[in-house]
């Protein structure tokens, strides 16, 4: 007969389970249960020790009762794991991003200021990303407990090309190469300009930004070329030169988001003579700045996330 104790345990166990189960189960527990009591009071340990000890021994009767419906614990289990991390990841690289430039267009057509079309902007993206986040989670959630197949199974023509390095002699000569037209170009747009229009000369960015805002660029570009030079002597990245550059990129997007959220950037006379004087009215130039805005963030994210994927791959090399 049942001690209120193993009467407590085998009731806990099946409360979860089918109607069509619970006997059986119960059947199957109450003799694992009194032929391992019965074992440990043979062997001299006090009855009531020895049930106690059985059932510790069982564990949480919830989960064993998960064990006997085949009903899995955890959230998202291995079988599909990586299917949903693999579609999490690629929805958040896309849906985040279109919908912060679709409301940043928006606020730009309606001339909200451009510290709201930021601040709005961004908040709509992060809401836009938590939700995608918990509905991609609530459907893998929801397959994994009614035993759904997602249709998506893998064979070897999904294994990745073999890389390399990420550190190439090559890479090291384009940055420096291109820092240096880079610099060469922004000087010589604030000394004799860049653009002519009707006869005249124009630099194309704000001729106020000289000195400090375009030799504080330059100074970026010429520490990324020593990154650049660093990476090669070394022959490889690793977590602190991708430390670095990260803090370069945030720093280039400091310095332009900055200057385009002052409206600075441009020269003011280039904007008149090829915008305003062709038709272009105000609130798409405010569309154009913005998009130039997304255009400096993703190329900055992107260089960002490439450094930490060359130092991961370095390492494992």
């Amino acid at each position: 007969m049942n001690t209120e104790l193993t009467e407590r345990y085998l009731q806990a166990a099946i409360a979860g389970l089918p109607t069509s189960t619970q006997d059986d189960v119960r059947t199957e527990l109450t003799a694992l249960i009194m032929d391992a009591t019965e074992d440990r009071t043979e062997q001299g340990v006090d009855p009531v020790e020895a049930e106690r000890a059985v059932l510790t021994e069982l564990g949480d009767p919830a989960i064993l009762a998960a064990e006997y419906a085949d009903r899995p614990l955890q959230l998202i289990g291995p079988r599909f794991y990586l299917t949903w991390k693999r579609l999490l990841i690629l929805l958040l690289w896309i849906v985040p991003p279109v919908a912060l430039v679709g409301v940043a267009i928006s606020q730009a057509l309606v001339g909200a200021p451009m510290g709201a079309l930021i601040g709005e902007s961004l908040g709509v993206a992060l809401s836009t990303a938590v939700h995608v986040a918990f509905w991609v989670t609530v459907v893998f959630a929801a397959l994994e407990r009614t035993g759904a197949q997602t249709g998506v199974e893998w064979d070897v023509d999904q294994l990745p090309e073999l890389q390399s390095s990420g550190t190439t002699r090559t890479d090291t000569i384009a940055s420096v190469v291109l820092a240096g037209v880079f610099s060469a170009a922004l000087i010589w747009d604030q000394l004799r300009g860049a653009v002519r229009l009707e006869g005249e000369s124009l630099s194309l960015l704000n001729p106020e930004l000289w000195p400090t805002w375009i030799l504080a660029l330059v100074a970026l570009l010429v520490l990324e070329v020593a990154l650049a030079v660093v990476v090669l002597i070394r022959g490889r990245w690793t977590g602190m030169l991708a430390a670095l550059n990260t803090a370069l990129a945030v720093a280039f997007i400091s310095w332009a988001l900055t200057l385009i959220g002052r409206g600075e950037l441009i020269n003011p006379e280039f904007i008149d003579l090829a915008l305003h004087a062709n038709g272009v009215d105000e609130p798409t130039v405010r569309i154009i700045a913005v998009i130039l805005a997304v255009a400096v963030v993703a190329s900055s994210m992107w260089d960002i996330v490439d450094g930490w994927l060359k130092a991961r791959r370095d390492r494992r090399h």
